[in-house]
């Protein structure tokens, strides 16, 4: 497993994030990720970030995207912080609120066939 920056100064903040989910990651999470077969970290620090969702048998990033994301500044920060997950050898993934709260069953869908596509690639 490759090592992860942990940022120690992000974990209140993270905690903040955890009691204060929003709908989408409360449904995410209560209907699907807490009984993932694989353990699921909340509001996860990860070098300067704080990520939605973070498995790390998987190597994987789940992040909801609420209104916030829409920016144009949001949108290149997005990017950039996708860019260095990735350099970790991450996978991230996105969803905004929307999709995950209309087409539940679609967004579980689309985690489940990265999963098994992930698997196959390391094989």
């Amino acid at each position: 497993m490759s090592y992860l920056p942990y940022n120690k100064k992000l974990v209140s903040r993270a905690k903040e994030l955890r009691k204060n989910m929003t709908l989408a990651e409360r449904k995410i999470w209560f209907e699907y990720l807490r009984n993932f077969p694989h353990r699921v970290y909340r509001q996860r620090p990860i070098e300067q970030f704080i990520v939605d969702f973070y498995c790390p048998k998987l190597k994987l990033v789940i992040e909801i995207d609420g209104e916030s994301h829409y920016t144009e500044n949001a949108q290149e920060y997005d990017r950039e912080r996708t860019e260095v997950l990735q350099g970790y050898g991450l996978r991230v993934i996105r969803f905004n609120n929307e999709e995950v709260l209309q087409n539940f069953t679609g967004v579980v869908g689309m985690i489940e066939d990265l999963i098994s596509s992930n698997f196959s690639d390391q094989s």
